[in-house]
């Protein structure tokens, strides 16, 4: 079988969709599906004429019939291209969060993109969701009428984190964009600056560098500079040490699709410190970690007082962590679903073609 996979941008990029993305094509691929991958060029999800021509020509040149997988980040804003091969492709959307529930937007561009994505979705032979809470999220959207399939993300086994420093070291793993929160965080943390810390904040930088350089500013106006560390995005082997030196995993998401980083924590057995935004509620675990309200930094204060101060509830909820993690299903267990979502979508669409 022939997969053409196509995302936005270089396929390469080091967030929890696009990794996601990436260990599913390595899964079809070890299960004999010749997957070929695209990165479009352009900006999205507000599609350019770059991103438009992109999209266009990929699928122009691909022969009726063929089977396609197209991420929504690069489908959500050209509904009319999408429609345009519909008839004579078999296109499956795979959708992490809609892209309408991104944090920031404004109402106007909040429902331009609501409608574009919901029209191109409904093209689709099938949809492939990241996790139930986006099942959903399309269900209140009135997205429906086609195979729909969620496909939650594996997690590699990974060695134990030492978790038992004074003082405690935070982590957190994130994209320094609006939606992870890291405002919060650093508010919380200057609350808290009379305990002993300090934290590692791993992520890109670069995606909104405007917001990044108000965190920096954020972090020195609160003369945090030196337990605050904004290390930008990393080599897999400084991230893995990353890990193994952490002693509580903290995400201040506002709102996430799935939440990958969560069981990544918790893999290394560590516990962690999220929020209740968007599917996060779902993805942490009783008896693993503590989850507050998005953008509450009173709130997220508060949970990290008592962490650090209590080091026997912090142990308490390592050693959860620690218990869950020959539970946390790997990459086989999303590939075999993947493959079977697949599989049925495509033979739904033979039917009904």
């Amino acid at each position: 079988m022939t997969l053409h996979f196509i995302v936005a941008g270089d396929p390469a990029q080091h967030t929890g969709g696009y990794r996601y993305d990436a260990r599913i094509v390595a899964a079809l691929r070890a299960r004999g599906w010749a997957v070929e991958v695209t990165g479009l060029p352009g900006r999205f999800p507000d599609a350019d004429d770059t991103a438009r021509r992109a999209l266009q020509r990929t699928l122009a040149a691909l022969p009726d019939g063929s089977a396609v997988v197209i991420d929504g980040l690069a489908l959500g804003g050209l509904p009319d291209v999408a429609a345009a091969h519909a008839g004579r492709l078999r296109l499956i959307a795979l959708i992490h969060h809609p892209l309408a529930d991104e944090t920031g937007l404004d109402a106007d561009r909040r429902r331009a993109l609501l409608r574009s994505e919901c029209v191109a979705l409904s093209h689709m032979a099938g949809i492939v969701t990241s996790s139930h809470f986006t099942a959903r999220r399309l269900a209140d959207h009135g997205v429906g009428g086609r195979p729909l399939a969620v496909v939650e993300p594996g997690v590699d086994a990974a060695p134990l984190a030492a978790a038992d420093h004074a003082p405690p070291r935070l982590l957190c793993v994130a994209t320094v964009t609006p939606r992870k929160g890291h405002n919060v965080l650093i508010a919380a943390l200057e609350s808290i600056a009379d305990l002993d810390w300090t934290c590692d904040c791993i992520g890109s930088t670069t995606r909104t560098p405007e917001h990044a350089a108000q965190v920096a500013e954020q972090i020195s106006a609160a003369g945090l500079y030196a337990r605050i560390r904004l290390h930008g995005e990393c080599s897999d082997a400084t991230l893995a040490d990353a890990w193994l030196a952490a002693d509580l995993f903290v995400l201040p998401s506002h709102y996430e699709g799935y939440g990958m980083v969560i069981t990544e924590a918790l893999a290394h057995g560590l516990p962690v410190l999220t929020t209740t935004g968007g599917a996060l509620a779902d993805t942490l675990p009783p008896g693993t970690g503590v989850a507050v309200a998005p953008g509450d930094a009173p709130a997220l204060a508060a949970a990290l007082r008592h962490l650090i101060g209590d080091t026997s509830t912090r142990h308490a909820l390592r050693a959860g962590a620690r218990a869950l993690r020959p539970e946390l299903p790997d990459w086989t267990v999303a590939g075999d679903a993947f493959a079977t979502a697949l599989r049925n979508m495509l033979a739904v669409a033979d039917q009904t073609a």
